[in-house]
């Protein structure tokens, strides 16, 4: 392994924060507080964070993150959610969209959202799935 003759390592992919954050939690087993960013950065970060947990097989980062993401569901941010649920492997959070997709009154704002349209073109199985899906709700 290259780590034991060089004196840096880079990892690619991860912000710098996201990595400091990383290694606290493997040593904590906390995250640290994000209040202090909008509701839109601290969602990003909390969608880095659980990216990274994926990457590497940190199933409890991954379900704090989750939970996080699914409590925080909105019109206009569900669909960028289903998306990351659909690449990571998220089976929970993907079903918590899906649920507050069909609430009632729901779809068609989430439909006009710029997360929808981005849905279309990056995950098209996804809306499949959506299809699929609405004959249960």
């Amino acid at each position: 392994m290259r780590e034991k003759t060089e004196q840096h390592l880079t990892i690619e992919d991860m912000q710098p924060a996201t990595f400091r954050t990383l290694l606290r939690f493997i040593y904590t087993d906390s995250l640290p507080t994000i209040s202090s960013q909008d509701e839109d950065d601290r969602r990003e970060t909390i969608c880095h964070f659980l990216a990274a947990a994926d990457r590497y097989g940190m199933e409890r980062l991954k379900t704090i993150c989750r939970g996080i993401l699914c409590r925080t569901l909105t019109a206009h941010t569900v669909a960028a959610m289903l998306a990351l649920a659909d690449q990571h492997h998220c089976d929970v959070l993907k079903d918590a969209c899906m649920e507050f997709i069909f609430s009632p009154n729901r779809l068609g704002d989430v439909v006009e959202s710029q997360g929808y349209a981005k849905l279309k073109t990056s995950c098209p199985s996804v809306l499949v799935e959506i299809l699929e899906r609405s004959s249960k709700f």
